[in-house]
């Protein structure tokens, strides 16, 4: 069995590749398929395979894929570009016959209204349109969204957004990457679709308390109309599309979007996902 995991030099896709080798995976089988192959190098001396791919150059994906059995596809980071870049690795899949091809979706696809959602429906059709065996992985909020902010968040002294008292259930990107790697090694996924997201949900207001907690600084939580996040976010050097689509996301949070119940994340990984608390303690700690 070969299994690709494109995006690889990401976070997510380290993480996937440091999962697939905890669970034994031979090095030999996997391939770690990013643009800075250079940034795989640990990865290469532990007898993985590292190979060049650019979504939109259809001849590198096509080697990436080659002798491929299974393949992780991870979303591109190009808003607005990633229907068709996603297209280029589908087509790839299915010309080279794989078994199966995993896509990081977004949590709830099928009924939130979020603006980010957009290009993860349209991959999602092309999916089921292109009569490749898939599985869906529909990740909800990484911790790290919120985590990685914590400098910004102490100088401020606040969070501003606009999700209202609506909760969200986010995970770590290792809990989302252990849960690539188990359904990369299981037998008869295809067809399947995970909903996944972290075991407690949690307001904005809840996360300042909680970096309150860990920090001993006290942080508010500001709402506001989301016209004015976003005009906020563009302020902050954000640019105005992505500030606009960032806004929505708050909004889709206030309407429960981004809630997930299924426990499947959980299921996956065979532990509970990281908490909250201990993801900002952690991010305090080597603050």
């Amino acid at each position: 069995m070969s299994i690709v995991v494109t995006g690889a030099t990401g976070h997510l896709g380290r993480h996937v590749l440091e999962a697939l080798l905890e669970r034994n995976v031979p090095a030999s089988g996997i391939v770690a398929a990013g643009r800075s192959v250079d940034k795989l190098a640990d990865f290469a001396a532990k007898g993985v395979r590292v190979v060049s791919i650019d979504y939109s150059d259809p001849a590198s994906v096509a080697a990436a894929l080659k002798g491929a059995t299974r393949v992780l596809l991870i979303s591109g980071s190009e808003v607005g570009q990633r229907v068709e870049q996603h297209r280029t690795v589908i087509d790839a899949a299915k010309a080279e016959g794989v078994e199966l091809l995993a896509y990081t979706s977004i949590a709830n696809a099928d009924t939130t209204a979020m603006l980010l959602a957009d290009e993860h429906k349209a991959t999602e059709e092309l999916l089921r349109a292109s009569g490749v065996p898939f599985v869906l992985l529909r990740n909800g909020w990484y911790l790290e969204n919120y985590t990685e902010q914590l400098p910004g968040t102490l100088a401020q002294g606040a969070i501003a957004g606009s999700a209202g008292d609506g909760k969200v259930s986010g995970a770590t990107r290792q809990d989302y990457a252990q849960a690539a790697a188990a359904v990369l090694v299981a037998e008869d996924q295809a067809g399947k679709v995970y909903e996944l997201g972290g075991d407690s949900a949690f307001s904005m207001a809840e996360l300042a308390a909680e970096i309150t907690a860990a920090t001993g600084k006290e942080i508010s939580y500001n709402n506001m109309p989301g016209g004015e996040y976003a005009g906020l976010l563009t302020q902050v050097g954000v640019p105005g599309a992505f500030a606009e689509i960032l806004a929505d996301s708050d909004l889709g949070i206030a309407r429960g979007d981004l809630l997930v119940s299924s426990g499947d994340l959980q299921k996956l990984i065979g532990r509970p996902t990281t908490s909250l608390a201990d993801a900002v303690r952690a991010a305090a700690a080597s603050t």
